[in-house]
């Protein structure tokens, strides 16, 4: 009976444990560890009927991708927390999430930031990116998008799309570089008044408004 359950030992492992090889790494993990969650393509994987089969003929599975990144991947599984690699950039790991068929939102809420980075900087490259027209009196008016242009089907303006972004440049000094920019300067600007005669105030040609939203376009 001994020498029965050491003879069967090998087989057991074989059946349990799947290798896999990410771009020339190699990991070695249990069948039931790839199943914790389904529907990606590791689980779906590990759901074949004739996976044992395959595993004794080549005893590995290959997979032509990122051996860094899957380590996090692969970590999802043993833990169930996804976490982002400091040294790769969020668009080659939000293409590896999707080849592993693993959801972005998963991603861990210490690691989300630094993995919207580049999602948050396409989508303000989309919004500050305008058609400027060869009317120099319009130019620096459609750069900010603050016109009234009435859209194709008569509906809304383009001011209405830039009016929370206006209001938070003057109101709200940490929602954009820009607006720590303009807060450093209207405070240098307020300390730099000079009294002249009759008791008023002279001031540098700067606009400050300091209730945007009671102010129109």
């Amino acid at each position: 009976p001994r020498e029965l359950g050491l003879s069967r030992s090998p087989r057991i492992k074989r059946s349990v444990r799947v290798i896999l090889n990410v771009g020339g790494t190699r990991h070695e993990t249990y069948r039931t560890t790839l199943k914790t969650l389904p529907g990606t393509r590791l689980a779906l994987l590990a759901s074949e009927s004739d996976l044992e089969s395959v595993l004794d003929q080549l005893q590995q599975y290959f997979f032509d991708r990122h051996p860094g990144v899957f380590a996090y991947v692969l970590n999802y599984y043993r833990t169930g927390k996804l976490h982002c690699p400091a040294d790769v950039c969020g668009p080659l790991f939000e293409e590896e999430l999707s080849f592993w068929g693993i959801d972005e939102t998963d991603v861990e809420p210490c690691c989300w930031m630094s993995y919207r980075q580049h999602r948050d900087a396409e989508e303000a490259l989309e919004v500050f990116e305008m058609n400027v027209d060869n009317d120099e009196d319009d130019e620096y008016g459609k750069r900010l998008g603050i016109e009234d242009v009435v859209s194709a089907d008569g509906t809304g303006s383009r001011w209405r799309k830039w009016q929370p972004v206006i209001w938070n440049l003057f109101e709200d000094p940490y929602s954009s570089r820009a607006a720590r920019v303009r807060f450093l300067c209207m405070h240098y600007v307020q300390n730099q008044n000079r009294p002249v005669r009759n008791g008023l105030t002279q001031w540098f040609p700067i606009l400050v408004l300091e209730n945007p939203q009671h102010c129109t376009f």
